[in-house]
C-alpha cells in the first residue's frame, strides 16, 4: 500500500512589535495551517528569518529600532523569501517605496483576515525556490549575509560599506562573470559606469583584506577585458 506523503505546514515569520497584532495573526494563521513564528523588531525579525528560514514573512512598517523598508532591504540582500507588507500607512508613496524594494504585496491595517489569507495564498503560489543561504562559504572565507559579517579563518574581517557592498554582489552571483559596467551600476550607480579606477582601487583592498596571496588571487579572479568572478570553489 503505497504511503501518503504529508505536506509540512508552511511557515509564516511575524514581524511587527504590536503584541495584540501578533497574537491575532498567530491565531489566524494557525487556525489556517501555518506554523508560526513572531518577532518584535527589526534586528529579531532578520535573526529569525536567517534561522527559521520561512516560507512567507508579515512586515509591519513601524519598527522600534530599524524601518520596515530598511528590514526589507536587509532581507533582500541575501533572500527571495515572500514578504507582505502589513502597515497603517496607507498613502501611495510607502506602497510604492515598499514595493520597489521588494515586497511582494502590501496590505493596509485593519484588514479582513479572509483576504490576508487569500494574499498569502496568492504569493505563496508564486513563491521562487529558497535557493540563497544566508552563510556562504568559499575557501576560508565566510560571509554572513544576515549578520553583515565577514570571515577568514574564523576572524572576523572589517570592510568598509563599499567593500561590504561589491563582496556582497560578487557572493550573490557567485560563479559568474560579471563586467566592469554590471559592478560599477550595482555599488556606485548608473552615473558611475565609466569609473573603472573605483573597481581597480576597491578591488584592490578586497583582495589585500581577503586573499592569502593578493598578487596571485584564488577567490577574485580578472577576466582580462571584461571584469571580474568570485569562485564558488577554491
Amino acid at each position: 500500500m503505497k504511503e501518503e506523503t504529508v505536506k509540512p505546514a508552511p511557515v509564516a515569520l511575524v514581524i511587527d512589535d504590536e503584541p495584540q497584532m501578533r497574537r491575532l495573526l498567530r491565531v489566524t494563521l494557525e487556525a489556517n495551517g501555518y506554523r508560526v513564528f513572531d518577532a518584535a523588531t527589526g534586528n529579531d525579525g532578520i535573526v529569525q528569518a536567517a534561522q527559521r528560514k520561512p516560507d512567507v514573512v508579515l512586515l509591519d512598517l513601524g519598527l522600534p529600532d530599524l524601518d520596515g523598508v530598511s528590514v526589507l532591504k536587509r532581507l533582500r540582500e541575501w533572500s527571495r523569501v515572500p514578504i507582505i507588507i502589513l502597515s497603517v500607512r496607507d498613502r501611495e508613496d510607502d506602497k510604492v517605496a515598499a514595493l520597489d524594494h521588494g515586497a511582494d504585496d502590501y496590505v493596509t491595517k485593519p484588514f479582513n483576515s479572509g483576504e490576508l489569507l487569500a494574499r498569502l495564498r496568492a504569493v505563496l503560489r508564486h513563491a521562487q525556490p529558497q535557493g540563497a543561504e544566508a552563510i556562504f562559504h568559499v575557501g576560508d572565507l565566510e560571509l554572513d549575509l544576515a549578520a553583515r559579517l565577514v570571515r577568514k579563518r574564523g576572524q572576523e574581517v572589517k570592510l568598509t560599506p563599499t567593500e561590504y557592498s561589491l563582496l556582497r554582489l560578487f557572493v550573490q552571483q557567485a560563479g559568474k562573470v560579471l563586467t566592469h559596467r554590471q559592478i560599477l551600476r550595482e555599488v556606485w550607480g548608473p552615473a558611475s559606469v565609466e569609473q573603472t579606477h573605483y573597481l581597480r582601487v576597491y578591488i584592490a583592498h578586497l583582495r589585500e583584506k581577503l586573499e592569502t596571496e593578493p598578487s596571485q588571487p584564488r577567490l577574485i579572479v580578472t577576466e582580462p577585458g571584461v571584469g571580474y568572478r568570485l569562485l564558488a570553489e577554491t
